[in-house]
């Protein structure tokens, strides 16, 4: 006898490599061993019939939503809210609407996602911490910092702010940037160009496999993330996951993964509020063998290690197990 089929729609797939896919992918493989899973842009297909639909991005995967609702009215829908739909589109776009209304169940990636939901749709929802899996802490130079950002060119994920800061520190050679993504218009392009030549220490690599963002990652001092809006970001994960510290934006994306009283926060666009972080960063590091004190570098990696059981793969598989044990049983 088969194994009930669950099919996973993402609004984007391997060629895209962006958070959906990655999401979409380990859920794939965190749930081959107990249900046949596959990965569709669009439903219905050819492929028979279905058990259950998980679904991303309430507003991208609005067909399928409704046309699965249509065909099994009541039974069987998760959406997973990103942060287009948890701090944008849920707001004013019906079509996320609809599908937030349709769903037996709503999955958001962190503790703060809910807040932002009625008391009616929190009912329903669940948090499911993404996860990835663990990398040894490397031993790093303290000639200098290296700080990472990994994330495609765009307006969410604000970089100007790190151009700015680039600036700012553009006199330190003891600070090192290092920025990582694809330029989704040409006019990211030509500010990372531009700040590149004149800031020493930024270096813009432009787009990479994501085992190499992770090597990144790993070998960084610091993660930077200056994101307007995030349902949950996976290089948050993957830098705790790595032992690597992360300077962040305040917004409750990253909040609800780090947790509320995290050391490294700035307001979301102060480019000069991060500066000053990496400058303490630097000169924590730089005096750290002869001071008693903890210093920030040390405080902040020892919080993310308290994080760290969150984004653990066997956590995620359980959390996706008992969503579907749920569905199965009658409300």
């Amino acid at each position: 006898m088969l194994r009930p089929s669950v099919v996973i729609v993402s609004p984007a797939l391997a060629a895209a490599n962006n958070g959906n896919w990655q999401t979409a992918r380990r859920w794939r493989q965190l749930l081959s061993p107990h249900w046949r899973v596959r990965i569709v842009q669009h439903w219905p297909d050819e492929n028979g019939e279905d058990a259950f639909m998980l679904a991303l991005h309430a507003r991208r995967s609005a067909d399928a939503i409704q046309a699965w609702a249509q065909a099994h009215p009541g039974r069987g829908l998760v959406v997973v809210l990103t942060g287009t739909d948890l701090y944008g589109d849920l707001a004013n776009d019906r079509e996320a609407q609809r599908s937030v209304e349709a769903a037996q169940r709503l999955v958001v990636l962190q503790e703060l996602g809910a807040a932002a939901l009625s008391a009616r749709l929190r009912e329903k929802t669940r948090v499911i911490y993404q996860s990835t899996t663990a990398r040894a802490p490397l031993r790093k130079s303290a000639a200098r910092l290296r700080a990472t950002m990994v994330g495609h060119l765009r307006q969410v994920k604000s970089p100007e702010t790190l151009f700015q800061a680039a600036r700012l520190l553009s006199e330190r050679d003891d600070i090192r940037i290092d920025h990582i993504g694809e330029a989704e218009e040409p006019v990211w392009a030509e500010q990372a160009t531009a700040t590149q030549a004149q800031c020493p220490g930024y270096r813009w690599l432009g787009p990479l496999p994501h085992a190499q963002a992770r090597q990144a990652i790993q070998r960084a001092h610091v993660l930077v993330h200056t994101s307007a809006a995030e349902g949950g970001a996976h290089v948050i994960m993957e830098a705790v996951r790595s032992g690597t510290p992360v300077l962040a934006s305040r917004i409750p994306g990253n909040v609800g993964m780090l947790g509320p009283d995290y050391e490294g926060y700035f307001e979301h666009g102060n480019a000069p509020a991060l500066a000053a972080l990496l400058v303490r960063c630097r000169e924590d590091q730089a005096r750290a063998a002869n001071d008693p004190a903890p210093p920030l570098l040390e405080r902040l990696r020892a919080q993310c290690s308290l994080r760290a059981p969150l984004f653990a793969p066997e956590t995620e598989r359980r959390a996706l197990l008992q969503l579907l044990q749920d569905l199965q049983e009658p409300s």
